[in-house]
């Protein structure tokens, strides 16, 4: 096929689904998106898990076998999840032995409460990875800083991990560091490097949606020129800063050893703007080994009039510094916007998390 989506896979792009749900899995709806929009993994959340339990009835008869059990519902949600993401693993097995491991990925997320405890986060993602028992699952984990400890424990086990929740450039640069860290212990503990894959998910509408509003709340003619490009420079300078870490003599030595690099993953890309095209995180965003998961609506939008013109990235680096010091200028603070970012990013999960725990308390309180 000749669509955008599949112009966007050939420029070197992995296209993943920002959903999951049972009704998408046993319709076969997932795996159809395989060939007709070239997708090659899925991300899940507390939020998605959160609208799948609350719509349609496809959990129902497990929930009930689980109430008559006696199973919590912290129990239920743990079997029926990793039930959806094996499932998932299983549709994208083909994707997984033709990518040779890189794609064909379905990312799981620890419980968002833990977030800020390190020794609750490695516990639950090596359970998470046995449950699911899958070798395409990917566990992912906050990038807070308690997290940046247990995201090198558990590449170190030889589990892969997806990174989540980065929204500042120095982040990012502590978790590629975690992540090296974590691949040279996994070397020493005898795994096979080249089985352990990562990406580093950077959040980028969020942060527009939080300067746009405080450009307009400062006024002015430059301050309003200056809305919607904070979160394109932003996540562009992160993939120079890929670029530059994986370029390094530290990490060339990994990878003669048959390490992976971790690569870049834009999340959050569905447009909150509706001023804005709905296009706009997918296409100004392209550059080789770039990871970008899609909502389904950003998805369709791009497959329907996406206009793939090549790397849109690399040429812009200079443009994006240029930006991120414009806006400190007219008086936005880039590290008091990405640390209330990455606050809230928690709390939403957490809520969404408490969201799933009501629903499935609920269904398994109707079925005993």
């Amino acid at each position: 096929m000749s669509s955008p989506l599949h112009r966007l896979k050939s420029t070197g792009v992995s296209i993943w689904l920002d959903d999951l749900s049972r009704d998408r899995i046993e319709s076969g709806s997932l795996k159809e998106l395989i060939s007709t929009r070239a997708v090659s993994g899925v991300t899940t959340n507390p939020t998605i898990f959160a609208g799948a339990f609350s719509k349609g009835a496809a959990y129902a008869s497990q929930l009930a076998k689980l109430a008559a059990s006696g199973a919590t519902a912290d129990e239920a949600i743990f079997e029926a999840t990793t039930d959806d993401v094996r499932a998932a693993c299983d549709v994208f097995a083909d994707v997984y032995r033709d990518t040779n491991g890189v794609d064909g990925r379905v990312s799981i997320e620890v419980e968002p409460a833990f977030a800020m405890e390190t020794d609750k986060t490695v516990t639950q993602a090596k359970a998470l990875y046995e449950a699911v028992n899958r070798k395409n699952v990917m566990i992912k984990i906050p990038a807070t800083i308690p997290g940046l400890s247990a995201i090198t424990q558990v590449i170190a086990s030889g589990i892969s991990v997806n990174v989540t929740l980065i929204f500042s450039l120095a982040r990012y640069r502590a978790v590629i560091a975690a992540f090296k860290a974590g691949i040279t212990q996994a070397k020493a503990n005898g795994h096979d490097l080249s089985t352990i894959h990562s990406v580093a998910s950077f959040f980028v509408s969020r942060v527009d949606t939080e300067i746009d509003k405080r450009l307009d709340a400062i006024g002015g003619e430059h301050a309003i020129n200056l809305k919607s490009k904070a979160a394109l420079a932003n996540a562009r300078l992160a993939y120079e800063l890929f670029e530059q870490e994986f370029g390094k003599e530290d990490w060339k030595l990994l990878e003669a050893l048959g390490a992976n690099r971790q690569r870049p993953l834009m999340a959050s890309t569905g447009v909150k703007d509706p001023a804005l095209p709905d296009t706009l995180y997918v296409t100004e965003l392209v550059a080789p080994s770039v990871v970008n998961t899609m909502p389904e609506k950003t998805m369709e939008a791009v497959f329907d009039h996406g206009e793939i013109t090549g790397d849109t990235i690399t040429a812009n680096y200079d443009i994006s510094r240029a930006i991120l010091a414009e806006l400190e200028a007219v008086g936005i603070s880039y590290d008091e916007v990405v640390s209330l970012l990455e606050k809230e990013g928690v709390e939403k999960f957490v809520v969404s998390w408490n969201e799933l725990v009501e629903t499935v308390s609920t269904a398994l309180e109707s079925s005993r």
